[in-house]
């Protein structure tokens, strides 16, 4: 979409004074090399340098990552003017910030400040300029040994652990904090709010599914876990999100993607986009499911049940994620995934990150302060005097997930104090393939008449209107055309707007379904009058209770009419 910038002429360039209106004292040029790095400079910078007009920011793109695609595309939607990486040593600026510490940097003096992408120096990745590994967020030693480097650490223990590896960064260390992390904290008050957003319920659950790059990565080991996930948790409880390295989105594209997770996509899989949205679905979470990536970390960091899908050997010794592999659980990606979920959300203790927090994060709620003397430091500028940075408060996301248009629907007939109890379990047919409900006594396969896949629709044993029907006729006559398209199908199934369902059953009669507190669609009640049929339950003019797994009972009256809607 993007091809390489031009150089710019304004705000920086030889001539630039004469067509510039803010005439800054100083040059920041930031570096954006990767997606990962060049989110995080953006989602710090505008606290730091806010108002002020002395400061000259200009973006300058490194192509030479593996991980470049997106950069530019994501500059330019943020407005950011860009240069190409080759002006940056045919302009004088004063200060270098990047949250990327493999850039080429040119010949000078000015000094560069390199911000982390993750937390902390936990990760062995490969040196694009050899064929061994070297620590994620250490500099060139050629930018060590010319004295310009200083590297912002978010605890004591990384400084250390920089010199012990690293002899050469001594005295080149500034202890800031976590940007990320206080944001992260920051929003918990709103945490309801993007729960909302994100269409999770009261009564139900999220699990983010957290996963890194590289191969042994959770979705480099386990591709197919968001649908396995899908699969194994009632759709009526629980709501799944994916959060996916930026990395991955840049090696491997959006199409590739979406197209390995389609199934689980179609199955409500809530896929966050590859830049900031990530942080309010990790704040929403119930649990995360993760791996030996930084968002798992901060999962656990922000007090959530953690379970490790995958953990890699390129997580480095004795670093805080090396501690949370040895105490968080392990979760099996081929066992039973509700109860594995299920144990850890009741057996979790809000405590039991408490020491992997303190290994990684110092004077959390200090970061955006220290970083903005360390940027104006640098600058050789004094602090504006009449401002104090602050995290600002992240917007709720937007939907992203599709629609669930096919069920797996397992029922299960009781009874408790002589009254009929039917259970309720909804699986996205999507994902069947990946296991059903082995302890229902019934099971059958649910379609709205918006289902695209006609082989479902044509396999369904009840079809649902995908929107409520106006009247009564209404309802009538969608029964009637819909059983008539589909012969295969034993019922069709619609909610009124006025409140209340119809059930049509082939041989012409009519279920009228009322349901005390709130459902959100038919499938719930045809499930109940597909149970009675199929158990032997009388429907006519009876009443029971509805249990919906893990969110509660609602009582149900049905009432059976004729009709003569199949004559």
């Amino acid at each position: 979409m993007y091809g390489d910038p031009p150089p710019l002429r304004v705000p920086v360039g030889h001539d630039a004074h004469r067509w510039r209106t803010f005439q800054g004292e100083r040059t920041l040029v930031v570096a954006a090399r990767t997606v990962t790095s060049t989110v995080r400079v953006l989602e710090s910078l505008p606290a730091l340098l806010r108002g002020d007009d002395r400061v000259t920011v200009v973006f300058a793109h490194d192509p030479t990552s593996a991980f470049s695609d997106g950069v530019l595309e994501l500059l330019h939607d943020a407005g950011c003017r860009v240069m190409p990486w080759d002006q940056v040593g045919r302009i004088t600026p004063d200060l270098i910030l990047t949250a990327s510490e493999n850039i080429d940097v040119p010949e000078g003096d000015c000094p560069v400040l390199v911000l982390p992408h993750g937390v902390g120096f936990q990760k062995l990745v490969p040196d694009s300029r050899s064929a061994r590994e070297r620590v994620s967020g250490v500099v060139p030693d050629r930018l060590l040994e010319a004295g310009r480097a200083w590297l912002a650490v978010s605890h004591p223990d990384q400084e250390a652990q920089l010199l012990a590896t690293h002899p050469k960064t001594a005295g080149h260390t500034l202890l800031v904090g976590d940007p990320c992390l206080d944001e992260l904290r920051d929003g918990l008050g709103r945490r309801q709010t993007y729960r909302a957003a994100l269409g999770v319920g009261e009564h139900q659950r999220l699990v983010v599914i957290s996963s890194t790059w590289g191969p042994t990565s959770l979705l480099g080991r386990e591709p197919d876990l968001p649908s396995r996930l899908l699969a194994g948790l009632p759709y009526d409880r629980y709501r799944v999100a994916a959060i996916v390295h930026p990395n991955v989105w840049s090696a491997h594209g959006a199409w590739q993607i979406r197209s390995l997770q389609a199934a689980a996509l179609e199955a409500g899989l809530l896929l966050m986009p590859a830049a900031h949205a990530w942080r309010t679905a990790l704040i929403a979470a119930d649990l995360v499911v993760g791996d030996h990536g930084s968002v798992t970390l901060y999962g656990a960091a922000l007090g959530a049940p953690v379970l490790l899908a995958a953990f890699g050997s390129d997580a480095v010794p004795g670093t805080a994620i090396d501690r949370l592999a040895h105490l968080a659980p392990r979760f099996d990606p081929h066992g039973d995934p509700h109860r594995q979920i299920e144990d850890a959300l009741s057996e979790h203790e809000p405590l039991r990150y408490a020491e992997v927090f303190e290994r990684a994060f110092a004077d959390p709620g200090q970061a955006l302060v220290r970083l903005r003397t360390a940027v104006y430091g640098l600058l050789r500028l004094p602090e504006p005097p009449d401002t104090v940075p602050s995290s600002r408060l992240l917007r709720p996301p937007a939907p992203s997930a599709a629609s669930v248009t096919a069920w797996q629907v397992a029922t299960s007939v009781s009874e408790e104090a002589g009254q009929p109890v039917v259970a309720v379990r909804r699986y996205p047919a999507a994902v069947s393939a990946h296991g059903t409900d082995g302890s229902a006594s019934v099971i059958h396969l649910a379609c709205r008449d918006d289902e695209r896949d006609h082989r479902l629709a044509e396999s369904a044993s009840v079809l649902l209107h995908h929107r409520p029907a106006a009247t009564t006729a209404e309802a009538l006559r969608w029964i009637r055309d819909t059983l008539s398209r589909w012969p295969g199908s034993l019922l069709a199934a619609t909610a009124l707007r006025g409140g209340g369902f119809l059930v049509g059953l082939r041989d012409g009669r009519t279920v009228e379904v009322s349901i005390t507190g709130p459902v959100p669609d038919p499938g719930l009640p045809s499930a109940v009058v597909y149970a009675c049929l199929r158990t032997g339950l009388t429907i006519e003019d009876s009443w029971m209770t509805l249990r919906i797994d893990g969110i509660g009972d609602e009582h149900v009256v049905l009432r059976l009419r004729p009709s003569t809607w199949a004559r």
